[in-house]
């Protein structure tokens, strides 16, 4: 299996080159040069598998001869065997043919834990087998940066460095980063915006000069292939439950950053039923204001009470423009440069053929208070503000109700109590056991101004081996 970039001039790659990689040396993002695809019949008979097993058949076929199959199949065991929950990803039911998919029994409580567990597993076979040291660079809205830590804390070949915006995450996001301690863990908070942690993380991978070339950084955000490739197996196992693949699925899906809804793009590309993808954004709806009507244009961020989709600049968007424009690098690359002066849009015919499988809504606090409540009075069930934007959208954009709708239930409720409150319920979401002394432990976190040179320096003075 070989990687090739979006942009279309860097080199093409293997899994582990591109695991360590990030973004290619051209700007662009790595995808695999072709799909894995799986028959009906072959994806029938997976039915009852456990979802580590079910794991392995989807993803084997990326990492190729990287890993050997039994190292990874144990990998990917020991991964899911830290989730609270037997299925790992059970499904709750709303209404009739309406789902949550709970994504948020691993150790963090968010959905990112299914390939952030995976990832510091895998960096740690890499990098023990070639015997290299990497600085882990990451931005966070306000879940992936725990779940990275969590995932490679135990590293031995790895400092992490992982950029938040300051007071703008929950303070439990918060406190689930900055909480753990060790020599080679290292919080930011960055006074600005995700964005800005976003661009400051490309800038650095772009020119690592900073480093001085005594180690490299590898990337934790969902630009890892190694991230998009994690999430897609959970589109198939949702699938399996609600009698998959003899009929179709749909998904409403909370995303910012465009990483989590491609991995169900790519799903259906390689084979499972899919009718309808639904992109479930909040007021900063810069993706579906391209999809409702062609037009890519960026607004102000705006904080909102579902902070981890407090995104301006998605990433993985680019992904999806690759293959809408017939895997041309070059057309992506003249498109990206444009947008970053002024609105753009792609051929109608592009547009449409996207419109085919994607719809979108954008969904603003009033309107998620109000889904939390309603979905607590009919079910006592508690939803996240950002699953609640999911649900909200999936039921203004469903096509048909006879396809199953099943939403991505992304993050524990519990890391968002301001939203619970202000949806005027009175019941209290509690941290599980494993976080109960949360709020009682020792936080450790570095205020920087927003400058990348100054954190740059910052991560050049403190990686281990400086």
């Amino acid at each position: 299996m070989r990687y090739i970039s979006t942009r279309g001039e860097a080199p093409a790659l293997g899994f582990e080159d591109v695991l360590l990689t990030g973004l290619a040396s051209d700007g662009g993002l790595y995808v695999p040069e072709s799909l894995p695809h799986f028959s009906l019949e072959e994806i029938r008979s997976w039915r009852g598998l456990s979802y580590s097993e079910l794991a392995f058949r989807v993803m084997h076929p990326f990492v190729d001869d990287a890993i050997p199959a039994d190292d990874f199949r144990a990998m990917l065991e020991e991964t899911y065997d830290v989730f609270a929950h037997q299925a790992v990803a059970p499904l709750v039911q709303l209404d009739t043919n309406e789902w949550v998919l709970e994504l948020f029994r691993g150790p963090t409580l968010a959905f990112k834990d299914f390939a952030l567990q995976l990832l510091g597993r895998l960096l740690d076979y890499v990098l023990e087998k070639r015997k290299q040291h990497v600085v882990i660079m990451g931005a966070t809205s306000g879940d992936t940066g725990s779940a990275a830590i969590e995932g490679c804390r135990r590293c031995e070949h790895v400092d992490i460095f992982i950029l938040h915006p300051y007071q703008r995450v929950s303070e439990v996001q918060r406190r689930q980063m900055t909480t753990v301690l060790g020599d080679n863990i290292h919080n930011i908070a960055v006074k600005g915006n995700f964005d800005d942690c976003q661009r400051m993380v490309k800038e650095s991978f772009g020119d690592q000069s900073f480093l001085g070339g005594k180690t490299q950084l590898a990337a934790v955000n969902s630009i890892n292939w190694a991230r998009i490739m994690a999430q897609i197996v959970y589109y198939f196992q949702a699938s399996l439950a609600l009698g998959g693949p003899d009929r179709s699925m749909a998904f409403s899906v909370p995303t910012g950053n465009f990483g989590d809804i491609f991995a169900g793009y790519l799903a259906k590309k390689m084979g499972l039923p899919i009718s309808q993808l639904v992109i479930a954004t909040n007021r900063n709806d810069i993706l579906h204001r391209f999809m409702s009507g062609n037009r890519y244009e960026q607004h102000k961020l705006e904080h909102t009470l579902s902070p981890s989709m407090d995104i301006m600049v998605s990433s993985n968007f680019e992904r999806l423009l690759f293959d809408l424009h017939g895997r041309d690098g070059a057309a992506v690359k003249s498109l990206l440069e444009n947008a970053s002066k002024g609105p753009v849009s792609i051929e109608d015919y592009r547009w449409r053929h996207a419109r085919k499988l994607f719809d979108s809504d954008a969904v603003d606090d009033k309107t998620t208070c109000d889904t939390i409540r309603e979905i607590y009075e009919q079910n006592e069930y508690l939803l996240d503000p950002h699953t609640a934007i999911g649900v909200r959208a999936a039921r203004n954009c469903r096509r048909d109700n006879a396809i199953p709708m099943i939403t991505l239930g992304t993050a524990h409720p519990a890391k968002f109590p301001d939203a619970i409150a202000e949806s005027g319920l009175s019941v209290e979401p509690q941290l599980p056991p494993h976080m109960a002394d949360l709020f009682e432990r020792e936080e450790r976190y570095t205020v920087l101004d927003n400058d990348v040179q100054g954190v740059q320096d910052f991560i050049a003075r403190h990686w281990k081996n400086a």
